[in-house]
């Protein structure tokens, strides 16, 4: 095959570097291949291919969440980078970089991270200072995967993706089981379980005859509790939960709340039914995580969910990829906001954690840790290439670059701080324009 000295700049995802084939969507023989889709195609994978390739998806929507699971070397590229690729061609994918190339000798192999570290111990940055590494998790293989990659915890199960067989509604016999098995795999590591979130594109089945839930800025998360449906769904986690609380370190996470007043109604009655179990609350509106001094008054512990937090503070839908540009990690006034809540809550900034994308995307963790935070739950597979970059920098290093990112004005400046490609990374949807 000749050579087409194809050499594109993508957004990287996942990090790792293959060499493979290119195949243009999931028909056919897909595993030692680099796959081509589009973010529609991405719930279609059933075999794990060498790495993929993504066209103008949103990253932060959950379908995408679900990939980042994989552990499979990502980049995302527009529609007319998509253009310059043909069946077939051998390509090298940079999901640390974002480069994707057919240029093969271009880019060093890297060396696999290795680490002392053991289960539930923290992560040391390089002056000795702590910071915890828990994984985000679906099902009990990950959560396997993150105790074989020294998570300091789970630090959130992500319930509303266990489901029984035929769309019923699951009961306590199911989540005894299914969340059994999740322990049972990450044992002896803590695990907190997020009660039932209905949001967006996680709408389940014996649900989907109302029109109401999940919709952005409506009805989601603790505020469908009321509904007949969904309040049997969490008495019957609230009963497995109890069910496992002697044998298991458990913790309860309630997710979407806005409101310390919310916080607390809800707490009071998940005592009566869980005490002495540390009960969180999930902050991921701008008002709730402004408050968030007094949310730790109450609160056991706090999980700030960057996610549904920029999809708010931004007014974006995160589930649609016309808007993924607006959705920017790197804007200024998110680290600005950010610095906000941790300098509210000052010496218990480590009863908060950091849950989502945010701190996975390439070059944020450090701005993260600058601001002060030191708690986070990411995707299983992320938590050698974090710890790798914990491990290589030290707080005074953080905190000059988390203040050079807050006086900052525009994301271009903020990419060159950061030593990051200016031209990568669009802050909004410009007209007629090509963005590479």
């Amino acid at each position: 095959m000749k050579t087409h000295n194809t050499n594109v700049l993508g957004s990287p995802y996942f990090p790792g570097v293959v060499v493979g084939k290119l195949h243009r969507g999931m028909n056919g023989h897909v595993s030692g291949h680099i796959i081509l889709v589009r973010e529609d195609e991405v719930a279609l994978i059933a075999t794990l291919p060498a790495g993929l390739i993504v066209v103008d998806a949103a990253p932060f929507s959950h379908t995408m969440i679900g990939l980042l699971g994989l552990g499979v070397p990502t980049v995302l590229i527009s529609e007319q980078q998509a253009e310059l690729f043909e069946e077939g061609m051998e390509l090298q994918v940079d999901g640390s970089s974002g480069r994707i190339t057919d240029q093969l000798d271009v880019a060093p192999p890297e060396t696999e991270y290795t680490s002392a570290r053991q289960p539930g111990q923290a992560v040391l940055m390089a002056d000795g200072n702590p910071v915890s590494l828990g994984a985000s998790v679906r099902q009990p293989a990950a959560a396997r995967k993150a105790k074989q990659l020294a998570a300091k915890n789970i630090g959130l199960v992500r319930s509303e993706y266990l489901l029984p067989e035929h769309d019923l509604i699951p009961d306590a016999a199911f989540y005894q089981s299914a969340f059994l098995e999740i322990c049972e795999a990450a044992s002896p590591l803590t695990v907190t379980f997020r009660l039932q979130d209905i949001a967006g594109d996680k709408i389940p089945t014996w649900l989907s005859s109302l029109d109401t839930p999940g919709k952005s800025l409506g009805m989601q998360g603790v505020r469908l509790f009321g509904l007949e449906a969904v309040q049997r769904v969490i008495d019957a986690q609230l009963d497995a939960l109890a069910e496992l609380s002697n044998d298991f370190s458990l913790r309860v996470l309630i997710p979407f709340l806005t409101r310390l007043e919310e916080y607390e109604y809800w707490l009071s009655l998940i005592r009566k039914r869980l005490p002495g179990l540390p009960v969180g609350a999930m902050a991921e509106t701008p008002a709730s995580v402004l408050d968030i001094g007094h949310m730790l008054e109450s609160a056991d512990f706090v999980a700030i969910g960057c996610n549904d937090l920029m999809q708010n503070l931004y007014a974006a839908d995160r589930d649609l990829p016309e808007l993924r540009h607006y959705l920017d990690p790197y804007a200024p006034v998110l680290y600005r906001f950010l610095k906000q809540a941790a300098e509210q809550a000052s010496e218990q900034v480590e009863l908060i954690q950091l849950c989502g994308v945010l701190s996975q995307i390439q070059g944020v963790l450090p701005v993260l840790l600058g601001l002060g935070y030191r708690t986070f739950s990411v995707d299983a597979p992320f938590i050698p290439y974090l710890a790798s970059v914990i491990e290589g920098t030290t707080s005074i290093e953080c905190e000059s670059l988390a203040e050079e990112v807050c006086t900052a004005t525009l994301t271009q400046q903020v990419l060159e701080i950061l030593g990051l490609p200016t031209d990568r990374h669009s802050p909004f949807s410009v007209p007629n324009k090509t963005v590479n």
